[in-house]
């Protein structure tokens, strides 16, 4: 079989992903993430997260959509540019970090894998769960995840180690939002008492409160959308930026994490998302959602208004469109 001149040139570009494995049909992903914005652009459902007074002064109409290729390939439209928190979306990338530090047995034994079924602030989930945390995405495990971080530092130098971990992910750094800090360390006697009660179960690795604050700091982060495009291309390129070309996590440990996203990315709503959709995801309050297709690209959506279970109404609708426009559902085998 003959291969054009085009081809060839495409081959030494490196965006072989812009053809379907079904031959050399193009994609065009320009339209397609195109079509997805315009489809839900007045799209109204949802509200924003209320109990957070920062996030509800957010401009419930912002909405923009990123696509990011393995090949390093951007793909962008709407707003993509503004810095929201990015929330819950950064206990996937302290997942990361935690696992390559102690290794997944750890992160098994330690915090868990497993779907609660209930909300991810939820109290009652930790004692029928054996009186321990479920899983790193959800806050109970995410506060303990990042306890191992803190206590295998040191409090001296955990946040500069993690503010770096966290900025090769993003391929840049990236700052708190110091007016949500503020607003989330105010509000969050919650997870102060979750934390307490870990503790007390034997399941937290370092001070409780402190733990709690260095979590509530890590939501705090201010990302934009291609940020987390890029964050998520990562884990869709087998651990390595497709952006910087530097390898973050092992290869092996991918899996790992993508399961987790795929049994609780989006709370008590994962298993009818992972149904209908199929991409291993995770939202957060602020906004965003990210979704991984391993082996070829990542999509990352913000829009503020959410549903009930925390996870945004027009990012759901966006991913789900592009996810079934490119045949993307991880169990199609494709």
């Amino acid at each position: 079989m003959k291969i054009t001149i085009a081809l060839i040139m495409l081959l030494t570009l490196g965006v072989t992903d812009a053809y379907s494995q079904k031959g050399a049909k193009a994609v065009d992903y320009n339209a397609i993430i195109n079509e997805a914005f315009n489809l839900y652009k007045n799209e109204k459902g949802g509200k924003n997260a209320d109990y957070i007074p920062y996030l509800d002064k957010v401009d419930s109409d912002m909405y923009g959509i990123v696509l990011v290729t393995t090949a390093g390939q951007v793909y962008q439209v709407g707003e993509t540019k503004f810095e929201f928190g990015i929330e819950s979306i950064e206990k996937v990338f302290t997942l990361c970090m935690a696992m390559e530090i102690v290794g997944d047995s750890v992160i098994l034994q330690k915090i868990g894998a497993d779907q609660t079924g209930l909300p991810f602030n939820s109290v009652p989930a930790i004692e029928m769960n054996g009186q321990k945390p479920s899983n790193p995405l959800v806050n109970a495990g995410a506060m303990a995840t990042s306890s191992l971080l803190t206590s295998h530092f040191g409090h001296a130098d955990a946040w500069e180690k993690v503010n770096a971990y966290f900025a090769r992910f993003a391929g840049r750094n990236l700052t708190v939002l110091d007016e949500l800090y503020k607003s989330e360390a105010a509000t969050n006697q919650h997870n102060q008492a979750i934390a307490m009660l870990l503790k007390s179960y034997g399941y937290m690795y370092d001070d409780p409160i402190y733990a709690c604050d260095f979590y509530t700091k890590q939501c705090s982060y201010g990302v934009n959308t291609r940020d987390l495009g890029i964050m998520a291309g990562t884990l869709a390129n087998g651990g390595v930026n497709p952006i910087t070309k530097e390898r973050l996590i092992r290869e092996k440990y991918v899996p790992k994490v993508l399961a987790i996203m795929g049994t609780t990315g989006l709370y008590e709503t994962t298993g009818d998302w992972m149904f209908k959709v199929g991409l291993p995801s995770k939202s957060g309050v602020g906004g965003g959602i990210i979704s991984v297709v391993p082996g070829r690209f990542a999509i990352a959506v913000f829009s503020p208004p959410l549903d009930k279970a925390g996870n945004s109404v027009r990012a759901q609708e966006a991913i789900k469109y592009i996810s079934d426009k490119l045949e993307a559902n991880v169990y199609l085998g494709k």
